[in-house]
């Protein structure tokens, strides 16, 4: 109760990081502007290089969508990473250009994720708000023109600023997974990740196989492949269908084609085509067509989606083997198809029952 108490206390006797439209307690400090030579102005954006609003809602989460396009502000303490700890880099949920390092994250006291500084300072872009009555510093993004937060001056040393940020408006990249999502510059910046920045370029190519598996919501499948010895990397999206760019909100209307699928990367030396259909077959339930426990729909059928003609025969190998082996009671309903395009899942759908351990799935391993 006290500290419930304390951080009320706290919200109500500063002001709002931002728009006070969405949040309802958010508040952040008294405006103290920075030195007027400090500004910088409100950028011009591209619009051929920036997303339209209809597509920005179908990729954003409406507070991600209401934070960075129409500077609203999410709750104090009821946000992603206003106490995260993890060492790693916070990118622009927008463009995923680099933006802060949690190695400048500090605890304010005030509920949103706070800097001292900024990673790169070219990559904001500072202008005066007057919006409550007061001067305050507005930060965007200097790249796709997102809302981030405030600046205020009253941060501790060295650099004496407070860069107030919203969490919608980032997306946390873990340090250990720097070089594999592309952010390879700033693994340096942590030592535990020097070690490891080399092991990538370290394998062969001919040490890496892909597949494609559907079988059921994809936060599930994608928790227990994750844990298969063998596998490199996993990542959950779309495949199957015919709609181009597919966002969630088209793919869970059943309309489009296309599947809930788990992208596999993995080592053929250590794991085999064959071992991997033979955990894929256990995880779920190939016998329900168009259905994986309560979720219903083509969406969660069950495929595998081959790469190569060797995939292929293998997919019908192993296909048959398990309907002949007779541990389940009906038929095996799986496709296996040509592989098609792609689509990674949005951002908050990646790795999601590592981030929400108590998440919903109906996956689990039968012997």
């Amino acid at each position: 109760m006290y500290v419930h108490m304390t951080r009320l206390l706290i919200a109500l006797m500063v002001v709002a990081c931002g728009s006070p439209t969405v949040s309802t307690a958010a508040a952040e400090g008294p405006a103290r502007a920075k030195p007027a030579q400090a500004r910088k102005e409100k950028p011009v954006t591209n619009p051929s290089s920036k997303p339209s609003k209809e597509e920005l809602k179908r990729r954003l989460t409406p507070l991600q969508y209401s934070v960075t396009q129409e500077e609203g502000t999410e709750p104090p303490f009821r946000n992603e990473y206003w106490d995260n700890h993890e060492q790693g880099i916070y990118v622009d949920v927008v463009s995923g250009e680099p933006l802060f390092s949690s190695l400048d994250k500090y605890e304010s006291g005030t509920g949103w994720p706070s800097f001292t500084k900024p990673l790169d300072e070219n990559s904001l872009v500072e202008h005066s708000d007057r919006k409550l009555g007061m001067e305050r510093i507005e930060v965007r993004s200097r790249g796709a023109d997102s809302h981030l937060g405030h600046v205020f001056p009253d941060g501790p040393k060295p650099t004496g600023l407070r860069y107030c940020m919203n969490s919608a408006s980032l997306r946390f990249v873990p340090a250990d997974k720097l070089v594999e999502s592309g952010y390879e510059k700033y693994a340096a910046l942590f030592p535990k990740v020097k070690q490891t920045m080399e092991q990538p370029k370290a394998k062969a190519q001919g040490t890496r196989e892909t597949a494609l598996l559907a079988g059921g919501c994809f936060w599930g499948m994608e928790d227990i492949i994750r844990k298969i010895p063998g596998v490199l990397e996993t990542e959950v999206g779309y495949t199957g269908g015919s709609l181009d760019n597919p966002m969630y909100e088209d793919v869970k209307t059943g309309k489009t084609g296309h599947a809930e699928s788990v992208r596999v990367v993995f080592d053929p030396s250590v794991l085999s085509f064959e071992s991997l259909l033979a955990w894929f077959f256990r995880m779920h339930d190939p016998t329900t067509m168009n259905r994986q426990g309560n979720d219903v729909g083509t969406q969660y059928r069950s495929a595998i989606f081959y790469t190569s003609e060797q995939q292929r025969e293998t997919a019908e190998k192993v296909k048959a083997q398990v309907d002949k082996a007779g541990k389940w009671k009906k038929p095996i309903v799986t496709q296996i198809v040509k592989a098609g395009p792609w689509h990674p899942a949005e951002d908050y759908h990646q790795d999601y029952l590592v981030e929400h351990p108590n998440g919903y799935t109906c996956h689990f391993l039968r012997d």
